[in-house]
């Protein structure tokens, strides 16, 4: 199928394939136009946001840094104790978020054992996190 354009002032006939090109990269010239005028003297947005507020943006502490890699450390200790299908059809919802319907038509087995699967996971959680710290 042709369709006919004006391109540059001229009426020229082009595939579907190349007006949808042509369509797009119209698209991004308009966008990066856009950020231009956004960020007019050329700086990126968090260099903008620095020489105008004269704030920083967020970046962690190394405090917060050690703090979220021992929870991560914990996590995957627990999840280290589950079974491997446990493992992966709590992933899959907790990450995924795929429904029990779907991870049971994935995994071919049926919602109870997926919603079974998970909450194993679950209570081993929270026995691992309620346990006393010992000092």
């Amino acid at each position: 199928m042709e369709i006919t354009i004006n391109y540059y002032g001229q009426a020229v006939s082009v595939s579907v394939e190349v007006y949808e090109y042509l369509t797009q990269a119209d698209h991004k010239a308009e966008n990066l136009a856009h950020e231009q005028r956004r960020h007019w003297d050329g700086r990126e947005y968090d260099e903008y946001i620095i020489a105008t507020e004269g704030r920083l943006p967020y970046c962690a502490t190394p405090e917060e840094l050690v703090c979220q890699r021992e929870t991560l450390d914990e996590i995957l200790a627990v999840l280290a104790l589950c079974t491997p299908t446990q493992q992966e059809r709590f992933l899959l919802y907790a990450l995924y978020d795929f429904s029990y319907a779907e991870i049971a038509e994935m995994e071919g087995c049926t919602k109870p054992a997926v919603h079974y699967s998970i909450e194993a996971v679950r209570k081993k959680y929270l026995r691992f996190f309620r346990k006393p710290l010992n000092d």
